[in-house]
């Protein structure tokens, strides 16, 4: 065999290795280029599936599990009412935690951030709103609240009452029950007398205080009802110190449905009122 012709061969026999050796190496390449990644069985949001048996890729929680710091145990603490010997719930007047200075500090600030501008820096019910031609709120002071107990108020503000709407979105719990507690020391400033200052304590008239502070003498005064404000209720004296806000009344009545008469009763019924009927509401 000639030399030129053992050279040829050689080459031919390396373009079959690099052939060959390239066909592996695509191969290799395809093999490692499928779709299983892109295609995996994953869950979308939302989005049904065939892997399980109801066809929802969302599974339900598994029953009896809380999130961390979902546990919500105290139901006092988030809601208010407690589970009385009847069965039904029940407010308590009471705090579920102590209250101290730093408490009603906080209770003040949160309640001149939401509550003012409803019921007043006073919560007489006249705040801003009301003066530019909201529903008048509720007077605080009067002695149907006077008389509400603590958890009472931590119950409105989380679910609203008439035409107030909740705050349970804006404030938590712990706010909500600091609020509370200021709202009461807010009723005792309202209706202190001399005889609750300590001895040796100087006392000073509202009308002393705005004239030394440079307020029109009309600072001191009972404050009537806007014209603006919508009230159905007309302006009690006796409710409010120093306001003089409409309150409501002290004993409302109750109106008893016709479907609920007893049977044999008569076509109609005297209202009472809850302290004469033995419920509230």
């Amino acid at each position: 065999m000639t030399t030129e012709r053992r050279n040829t061969k050689q080459k031919k026999m390396a373009r079959r290795w690099i052939g060959f050796s390239a066909a592996a190496v695509l191969a290799l390449l395809a093999a490692g280029c499928r779709q299983d990644m892109q295609n995996e069985p994953k869950f979308v949001p939302q989005r049904g599936t065939t892997f399980f048996a109801d066809h929802r890729s969302v599974r339900p929680q598994v029953v009896g599990t809380v999130a961390r710091g979902q546990l919500d145990e105290d139901t006092y603490f988030y809601t208010g009412t407690v589970v009385g010997p009847n069965g039904y719930r029940e407010e308590r007047d009471a705090l579920p935690f102590p209250v101290t200075m730093t408490v009603l500090k906080r209770g003040e600030e949160r309640y001149n951030i939401y509550c003012t501008p409803c019921h007043s820096r006073v919560g007489n019910g006249l705040g801003a709103i009301v003066q530019r031609g909201y529903i008048t709120a509720a007077n605080l002071n009067d002695d149907v609240h006077r008389a509400q107990p603590l958890s009472h108020y931590f119950y409105v503000m989380t679910h609203g009452y008439g035409a107030m709407p909740d705050y349970s979105a804006q404030i938590a719990p712990v706010d909500r029950w600091a609020i509370a507690a200021y709202i009461r020391a807010l009723q005792l400033s309202q209706h202190a007398t001399t005889t609750d200052v300590p001895s040796g304590t100087t006392v000073q008239g509202l009308k002393s205080v705005a004239e030394a502070k440079g307020l029109p003498a009309s600072f001191a005064e009972p404050w009537g009802l806007p014209t603006t404000a919508v009230s159905a209720l007309p302006p009690v004296a006796s409710q409010g110190t120093p306001a003089m806000a409409p309150a409501y009344p002290a004993a409302p009545k109750i109106q008893v449905p016709h479907e609920a008469m007893p049977k044999g009763g008569a076509a109609s019924m005297t209202t009472k009122s809850p302290a004469a009927a033995g419920t509230g509401n």
